[in-house]
């Protein structure tokens, strides 16, 4: 027998600040009752998806390999997706946003492998596998809509971030966390939820990311197809609650034709939604992420793309018309008659030009930050970059010369010239000076003995985006979560309950052809009464067999529990109703 796929060769080229989120998947750490919950949630699923869910769904299950009966292996999953051009990995829970979004730049799928508890069968805050698994992968067999995850999440890892961003993310992580785990006190759980509706509703200008993630939200997590009047599921939140995609079908869930102004729309990940959106196809999905990424800085540059890089105090990159990239944590700008005319970063700083860092301009070598002037020179209609070998001669600024620049805005350079460096298309992108003075005004930018001066150059700011120009600048391997998923507490009753699972799963799949399901069911009844998926478990074995008499004390003890629990009544009603294919549940 072949050896399983561990890996993918997409994985495999992932930078190693992306590395940092995959955790293994151990296959055994997953329970009897953690396989009941996947086998039922997915018979639920394909039942009632099949009539509700856009095509791709139940194709896609076939292409990627999700089954039915047994949670999926990732190493499975990962042979499967190979073949459709994408791969998956496990991670811990959710990852920060622009992480999330930079896997599904590079084909991968991000899957939390913890699974719900049976007391959140129906829908669970929490990432997990029912959700990414059975939820995201299907629909990535479907060419359009995986070419749209691709380029959402390509685009989306550029957008930038606000700290207030940073604060939620970690807040709604550990609340999921926190609802997840077993025994959490209400108390804790009310003090965290209580911190997420101020950091939520509190008034401030959403950031790019803010927003992308609203258009994430309502199109990749919860999206319609179709029409408003008849529309399908592709949207993962959707497909992987057994509650919610019925609810969003009913009149009770307001349906509104997609477009950019989703991005406004805000949510609430602990509640159901109020309204959904409805795109007419997938390619319109991608129609309308052009037109939000025509609206970032990543397109627009500018001073308010700098200005939104100060704002957000992390790391980003601005781009230059020459093509550079000066990529640190920016913290000045100059401006002048609404433009950019001096950028600063303070700290590790590095240029890159087409995402490749400059030979000699790494973080080493700028190490205490960068700062250029940015436009054209005073009374000059030609810009730097623009001119000529002999333009640049007349101007003196060449080799061995001294020289004064005189930028619009006031900025002025002013030493010897030592050295350029020039791209690809051969326009300057970079001039040193030594003994050299940076003023704006009479405010000293840059004094002689501070050493080397190298001065990007450029017009204009055309592009401005989160994170470096070249992954491989930074030490990016340190932004991990604070928060850690809480695994199930065990105890004996629980082993106990289990162990009885076990029992009955073997006897379904034919690993146990001498086991009595009706002592089972006593020892269940009689140890674990208020526990309702086993009972319905057996009731199919029994249903199967024939045996009524056992099928007859299954149904009253099931009726028993409806009673003393009604809360699960109509996931009891659920479960039998697959078994009795379709008749009736009294």
């Amino acid at each position: 027998m072949n050896a399983p796929i561990e890996t993918n060769p997409l994985i495999d080229r992932l930078p190693k600040h992306l590395k940092q989120f995959i955790k293994p998947q151990d296959y055994n750490d997953y329970t009897p009752i953690n396989q009941a919950v996947w086998r039922y949630v997915m018979r639920k699923n394909v039942d009632y998806l099949s009539k509700v869910a856009h095509s791709s769904y139940l194709e896609g299950l076939k292409k990627t390999g999700i089954e039915i009966d047994n949670i999926p292996s990732m190493y499975g999953m990962n042979r499967i997706l190979q073949e459709i051009g994408w791969a998956a990995v496990a991670v811990d829970g959710f990852i920060p946003p622009n992480a999330f979004m930079e896997f599904q730049a590079y084909n991968v799928l991000v899957i939390a492998s913890d699974i719900r508890q049976l007391e959140h069968i129906e829908y669970t805050p929490a990432p997990d596998i029912i959700h990414e698994g059975a939820g995201h992968a299907p629909i990535i067999a479907n060419p359009e809509y995986a070419e749209y995850l691709r380029r959402f999440g390509e685009i989306g890892c550029k957008a930038i971030s606000s700290a207030h961003d940073y604060e939620i993310y970690e807040a709604i992580r550990l609340l999921s966390i926190l609802k997840e785990a077993e025994g959490t006190p209400q108390e804790e759980i009310d003090a965290i939820e209580k911190k997420v509706d101020e950091l939520q509703n509190a008034v401030v200008e959403p950031s790019e990311m803010a927003l992308i993630r609203n258009l994430h939200w309502w199109t990749v997590e919860y999206g319609l197809i179709g029409t408003v009047e008849d529309p399908k599921i592709y949207g993962a939140g959707l497909l992987s609650s057994i509650g919610e995609s019925a609810w969003c079908m009913t009149d009770n869930v307001k349906k509104v034709p997609y477009t950019i102004e989703a991005a406004y729309q805000g949510f609430d990940i602990t509640k159901p939604q109020p309204q959904l959106y409805v795109t007419p196809d997938f390619a319109y999905l991608s129609l309308v992420l052009e037109e939000f990424a025509n609206k970032m800085a990543l397109r627009t540059g500018g001073l308010s793309g700098v200005q939104k890089l100060i704002k957000s105090k992390a790391l980003g990159t601005i781009e230059l018309s020459t093509g550079i990239q000066i990529s640190g944590v920016f913290t000045n700008v100059i401006e002048n008659e609404g433009k950019p005319v001096y950028i600063q970063s303070t700290g590790k700083t590095a240029l890159s030009y087409r995402e490749k860092e400059l030979v000699g301009h790494g973080t080493s070598y700028h190490a205490e930050g960068f700062g250029s002037p940015v436009g054209k020179l005073k009374g000059i209609n030609l810009s730097v970059e623009d001119m000529s070998p002999r333009d640049l001669m007349a101007y003196d600024i060449y080799e061995g010369k001294r020289v004064t620049l005189e930028f619009e805005g006031d900025i002025t350079v002013s030493g010897e010239i030592i050295t350029g460096t020039r791209n690809i298309q051969g326009k300057i992108i970079i001039i040193s000076f030594k003994d050299c003075t940076v003023t704006h005004g009479d405010t000293v930018l840059f004094q002689p003995e501070w050493g080397i001066y190298d001065m990007a150059v450029g017009k204009k700011v055309v592009s401005a985006f989160s994170g470096p120009a070249d992954v491989n600048s930074f030490d990016l391997v340190t932004h991990v979560p604070s928060s850690k998923t809480i695994k199930a507490k065990k105890s004996a009753e629980r082993e106990d309950l289990e162990g009885l699972y076990l029992s009955i799963r073997n006897i379904r799949e034919g690993k146990d052809s001498n086991g009595n399901f009706g002592n089972i069911f006593a020892s269940l009844k009689e140890r674990h009464g208020n526990d309702w998926l086993l009972s319905v478990e057996i009731a199919e074995l029994a249903h199967k067999n024939n045996n009524q008499e056992l099928l007859q004390d299954i149904m009253l003890h099931l009726d028993a529990v409806k009673k003393k629990r009604p809360e699960v009544a109509h996931l009891i009603d659920g479960g039998l109703e697959l078994i009795f294919e379709k008749e009736k549940v009294s």
